[in-house]
């Protein structure tokens, strides 16, 4: 079937955080959620499981497991078993869980940055420390570009450190990482025997002929070493049922994140469960259909800030519906999302949130109707004119 994701759906006035969050004068592209009806197969399921009227204690379904080892192994080789999948009720439940899991307290976490916020909070909350290091920025014309620089990544390590948090593909910056440059961080972290945890929540949101390699699916030894986080909320718009979860090959590793979440953090909901199983199993023609919007529209904005956003840099993402706007040469005085939020009325992400590098950026969401879209540029380049 055709989705119509021109179609403008009133968010305002509900329980939306992202809508209800600047007044009714904003336009928000902020918050990581999308302005999309999810896949008719979805709703429908919804629908049933709502009709069976008994909503008690929930797990997992064998057909959810099954339906995402078999997805792992169609889209990436990867030989998954159920019991490595252990489910939570989001990845920032995910990256507590783990930060709480691996170390102790005073012990190191390495991150790169800039990187989605709670990445930079989650081991903080359990009293670890942050080793970071900086992507590398380069610019090309009015693109940004985002690099490694492996020297800084492996000279961040401190006899402290005992985890990396891998953001891949890379909100904010949009970047997805080859197998190569996968293998050399891999590589560079069992030397020193870290710990790995992957957020992939945004694996399928792949723009253009952006590919995906989950790190744990290179090889063996690097999969021990692994946690990958993942769930269906980002691609399938589901965010707000709670459902996700980590695929972890090693025994000991699954062990020490049940015992932290035993009690906490296991409790996903039962219509989570239900949407996810539908949205994988069902979901495909609407999520091919999505890509194509989204690329489109990201194209819609490097293109308009190449034209009408004098002095603004973007990325070019190769995946999420996040762009990352460097304004430090736009003769902005001052806070660059506050510029934007009183005189744009576009609500959009500070960057300085993001940790070193992201001081003078902003990040917008794409994820909306063009119609959106477009009003919220205009507005940036009425503010950037005036």
């Amino acid at each position: 079937m055709h989705y119509n994701f021109d179609q403008y759906i009133e968010r305002r006035g509900g329980e939306s955080y992202k809508w209800n969050d600047y007044g009714d004068e904003v336009l928000p592209l902020w918050v990581a959620d999308m302005d999309f009806a999810v896949p008719e197969p979805v709703i429908r399921a919804l629908h049933e499981r709502v009709a069976h009227g008994i909503f008690g204690y929930g797990r997992p379904s064998p057909k959810l497991l099954d339906v995402i080892c078999d997805r792992m192994q169609q889209l990436y080789h990867w030989t998954v078993s159920p019991e490595q999948i252990v489910f939570l009720p989001g990845l920032v439940t995910g990256l507590n869980v783990v930060s709480r899991a691996i170390g102790s307290p005073g012990t190191g976490v390495l991150v790169q940055t800039p990187v989605y916020p709670p990445f930079l909070k989650a081991p903080l909350n359990h009293g670890r420390i942050l080793d970071g290091t900086e992507l590398v920025a380069r610019r090309e014309g009015r693109r940004l570009v985002y690099e490694l620089d492996y020297d800084a990544f492996e000279a961040a390590i401190t006899p402290r450190t005992r985890l990396f948090l891998l953001c891949n593909p890379h909100n904010p910056v949009g970047y997805c990482y080859t197998a190569a440059e996968l293998t050399r961080m891999a590589e560079i972290c069992l030397r020193h025997n870290l710990v790995i945890c992957s957020d992939e929540i945004h694996c399928d949101l792949l723009l253009g002929s952006a590919q995906h390699v989950p790190l744990a699916s290179l090889a063996p030894e690097i999969a021990e070493r692994t946690i990958t986080l993942m769930a269906p909320s980002k691609t399938f718009n589901l965010a707000g049922l709670k459902c996700s979860f980590a695929i972890v090959s090693n025994p000991d590793l699954r062990r020490r994140l049940n015992m932290v979440s035993a009690g906490m953090a296991l409790a996903v909901n039962v219509m989570g469960f239900t949407a996810a199983l539908a949205a994988y199993r069902d979901g495909g023609e609407w999520l091919d259909q999505l890509r194509r919007y989204l690329t489109a529209n990201r194209d819609f904005v490097v293109n308009y800030v190449q034209e009408y956003l004098p002095g603004l840099t973007t990325t070019v993402p190769e995946a999420t519906y996040l762009a990352w706007f460097d304004c430090r040469e736009a003769g902005i005085e001052g806070n660059p999302f506050q510029f934007f939020l009183k005189q744009a009325r576009v609500a959009l992400n500070d960057g300085a949130h993001f940790g070193p590098g992201g001081e003078g950026f902003v990040r917008l969401n794409f994820g909306c109707p063009r119609s959106i879209l477009t009003q919220a540029l205009e507005r940036m380049r009425t503010a950037l004119s005036v």
